[in-house]
């Protein structure tokens, strides 16, 4: 055989029994050959197609065409191998094909082209690799053509399966929060994967709890928490409604795929599916009125948790899921399921942080007549997580009372516990009734130990690194408001100053000296004192009511606030009348507080009051141990003229102890004055700054159990220094009216 007709023989032998798809038309599009691969796959003999423009690839049908360039012809390929239509659609049924066909012709240069195809016989698309080559004659002109198939199907399924998983790990999990997450789910393989997705939760999930671990066997009530359908925006197919609970029978999908922790493919061929839909009329109507011809229920599963399942059903789809489409929707169950439980882990840390910083604050304010109080708490967004704010009232001698306000860095549970520590110092700083401003530098030296402790100590997890990773700072206000002097001292560190409204209308921020935020340690604080008319409005805040992206906070410097911003809008809503204090807190709420804001807010405010001229007696004596006795005959004559008598015992026995006191220990004159409040306060004043302290007498002392004596005796008592001096106070509660 000579090599001519050998080659001959070997091109034919090739063209007949290749395993691929092959065809041989002429410049005219005609079908000259076709191999047994391509008559097969067409559903006709080549003598049927033999002289037409016909064949597999030229016939009209389910074909999409385009450049073989993995699918960016203008489709998105589905995970079934088909192609939903994006921008102006596809092109016309074998028009890419033929076009493609002509420029081989004209131009001599060989093509490839993807395109998706039914097989006779068969449903569903198949997709195809296709080689157009050119044959030439003795002179080198192209007379016929050569088409050579390849299926890529399973190819083009992982793409679009790789490309699907991919877009839902960039849409699914994008926010912390449950709800969210979970319709990110429902939406996301939409309308390419499935018609109809519905994702249902374990309450406990909901609720931030530990779910159970491992698989959950027998019944179990699920809450549905999203559902989509492709199709329709009310999605008519859900059996149930957003925010019902549903309870699967154990040989339901859902239950079956939560008890074996593996994605269920069920639908009306499965006895279990048929007998499930037996259970509940209404969910059978709709699958029927549907059609629902394919179910797939995942188990929501992460870190071995059970959280829930995800059903994604078809209706639309020519065809029903496949063991590929069960083990994609295992894998998005999987993805999302890790989305959600980090949503779940968040919102139990917060709902933590929440109450113990809901537990830190006072539940109810202490009764006082200095001043009417309103406050406000608002946790930031929950993407944020809840930070330091607090707000407190305490109750001083005198019937005077310290407002604080103060801001711990950073969020959550450390922030929260930090703020408790801080503000439990305060309190007690408080009660030894120090100056503002020495009270801060106490404060910051409490930042500073605290801020050390951290560095040496381990992390929640033995990690020594962990720890000293959280930075501990702080920022607060502290002011102290007299209703007999009528006037009000404060001091900050690193905190926005107080804003004070007069009766008329006017809102000013108070021109406080501006001191270093806690934890810096050796700078120091400055008090300044200001007349405080009756009636006037302290609008102690944290910075995350003034500053946000819709307004600045402003620079707080001297008396006056920048035009647009949030000081502005703060002293405009305090300026307008309201019939309340809660009222105005709610308005400076409503106004103020941004929708993205990143921080807590505090806001306090406080309507000061005074005590008459009535309530409030005062006498300057000598330091004489004969007016010992004067001052017993004026604290007799005062109660009477009260209409105190019942305590005039008492009080006589107590003035004469502190009054002995600061004549034995002190320096004259003495001050002694009587207030009237909720309870009788007697206050003894001299110029010496040593302060008493109470002590065991022996047996045999004549002295030391004066103050023991009027500790047993009153409700509490106390000392506190005064410009030049010091002063004792003694409180003892008015008798039942």
């Amino acid at each position: 055989m000579d090599e001519t007709r050998e080659a001959a023989l070997w091109q034919a032998l090739s063209f007949a029994q290749s395993v691929l798809p092959m065809a041989v038309y002429d410049a005219n599009l005609r079908l000259l050959h076709a191999n047994e691969r391509m008559c097969r796959i067409a559903g006709r003999t080549e003598a049927e197609m033999r002289g037409r423009r016909s064949g597999f690839l030229l016939d009209d049908g389910a074909a999409e065409d385009g450049p073989d360039d993995g699918g960016a012809d203008g489709a998105v390929a589905g995970p079934d191998g088909g192609r939903r239509a994006r921008g102006n659609g596809p092109q016309t049924p074998a028009g890419a094909l033929e076009a493609a066909l002509r420029r081989v012709v004209r131009t001599g240069e060989a093509e490839s082209l993807q395109t998706v195809r039914r097989v006779a016989g068969e449903r569903h698309l198949r997709s195809w690799a296709l080689s157009l080559s050119p044959l030439r004659n003795a002179s080198g002109r192209v007379h016929a053509l050569a088409v050579t198939g390849f299926e890529n199907s399973a190819q083009r399924r992982a793409r679009a399966s790789l490309a699907l998983l991919s877009e839902a790990s960039m849409r699914i999990g994008t926010t912390l929060d449950v709800t969210r997450t979970a319709q990110e789910l429902a939406s996301t393989p939409l309308p390419g994967f499935a018609d109809f997705i519905g994702v249902d939760l374990l309450d406990s999930v909901l609720r931030g709890d530990e779910p159970a671990p491992g698989p959950v066997p027998g019944d179990i009530p699920l809450r549905r928490v999203a559902h989509q359908s492709a199709e329709h925006p009310d999605a008519p197919e859900a059996a149930v409604a957003v925010g019902d609970i549903d309870r699967y029978p154990e040989s339901s999908p859902p239950a079956r795929c939560l008890a074996t922790g593996h994605a269920v493919l069920t639908g009306p061929g499965d006895r279990a599916y048929t007998d499930w839909m037996a259970r509940d009329p209404r969910r059978r109507a709709l699958a029927a009125g549907f059609g629902i011809r394919s179910l797939v229920a995942a188990p929501l599963v992460a870190r071995g948790n059970i959280l829930g399942a995800a059903l994604f059903t078809r209706h639309l789809h020519p065809e029903p899921f496949t063991e590929e489409d069960l083990a994609l929707a295992e894998q998005l169950a999987a993805r999302a399921a890790i989305c959600i439980d980090n949503a779940r882990l968040y919102t139990r840390e917060r709902a933590t942080a929440v109450t113990l910083q809901r537990s830190l604050l006072p539940r109810g304010l202490p009764p006082q007549s200095a001043v009417e109080v309103a406050t406000r708490y608002r946790p930031a967004d929950s993407q944020y997580g809840v930070g330091g704010d607090w707000f407190d009232v305490i109750p001083l001698a005198g019937s005077r009372v310290a407002l604080v306000v103060g801001d711990v860095v950073g969020h959550g549970i450390h922030a929260s516990a930090t703020m408790g520590r801080l503000r439990t110092a305060v309190r007690t700083l408080a009660d030894i009734d120090l100056p503002p401003d020495e009270l801060l530098t106490h404060l910051d030296d409490v930042v500073v130990r605290l801020a050390s402790e951290n560095f040496g100590s381990a992390g929640p997890d033995g990690d020594p690194c962990a720890a000293a990773d959280e930075d501990i700072g702080a920022s607060c206000l502290y002011a102290v408001y007299d209703p007999v002097a009528r006037a009000c001292c404060a001091a900050r560190a690193g905190h926005p100053p107080p804003v004070l409204a007069t009766p008329d209308g006017a809102a000013r921020l108070l021109d406080l000296p501006a001191g270093p935020p806690l934890g810096l340690g050796d700078l120091p604080f400055e008090s300044a004192e200001f007349e405080i008319p009756e009636g006037s409005t302290l609008a102690l805040y944290t910075d995350g009511l003034i500053e946000s992206p819709e307004h600045g906070a402003g620079t707080g410097r001297g008396l006056g606030t920048e035009p647009g911003s949030g000081v502005e809008g703060l002293c405009a809503i305090l300026g307008s009348p309201s019939p309340s204090l809660e009222s105005t807190c709610d308005t400076v709420l409503d106004k103020l507080l941004s929708p993205s804001r990143t921080d807590d807010v505090a806001l306090l405010l406080a309507r000061t009051q005074v005590l008459d001229a009535e309530q409030v007696v005062t006498w300057e004596l000598p330091a004489e141990p004969e007016l010992v006795a004067d001052a017993r005959e004026r604290i007799t004559g005062q109660l009477a003229a009260w209409g105190l008598e019942e305590l005039t015992f008492t009080t006589e026995l107590v003035v004469s102890e502190l009054f002995t006191n600061a004549i034995l220990h002190g320096r004259g004159p003495v001050l002694l004055r009587l207030i009237r409040d909720r309870t009788l306060l007697c206050e003894v004043s001299d110029h010496s700054t040593s302060a008493p302290h109470m002590r065991r007498a022996r047996v045999y002392d004549e002295g030391g159990r004066g103050l023991l004596l009027v500790a047993q005796l009153t409700g509490r008592w106390g000392t506190r220094q005064i410009p030049g001096g010091k002063a004792i106070w003694a409180e003892l509660p008015l008798p039942a009216a």
